[in-house]
């Protein structure tokens, strides 16, 4: 399945939406969208993950890469709404407990 970025701004966050599976050929998309939106983002960075089917190894890596530019900027770095096949990465990773996961309701 191809992977699909979109990014849109809500206050003063930059929410990135991605759909599909990220995966060692598509993670270097999803780096450079990540990596592009964290300086120009006013407040922050959300990234949604409502959409994303699978994620291996290198979508992990990009996510904590995404993390630490944030940090280095002084913004925040928001997981929203990771399905459950993501859910299931973060926690087996424990990653869970170093990203702000905020679920969908």
């Amino acid at each position: 399945m191809a992977l699909t970025i979109e990014e849109s701004k809500s206050n003063d966050e930059t929410v990135v939406v991605v759909q599909g599976e990220v995966d060692l050929y598509t993670s270097p998309k999803l780096r450079s969208a990540v990596l592009k939106a964290v300086p120009a983002a006013a407040g922050g960075v959300a990234v949604d993950l409502s959409g994303v089917g699978y994620i291996d190894s290198s979508g992990v890596a990009t996510l904590v890469e995404g993390l630490r530019s944030a940090q280095k900027h002084g913004k925040t770095f928001i997981l929203v709404g990771p399905s459950p096949a993501v859910l299931q990465v973060l926690e087996l990773t424990r990653l869970d407990q170093v990203f702000e996961v905020r679920t969908m309701s």
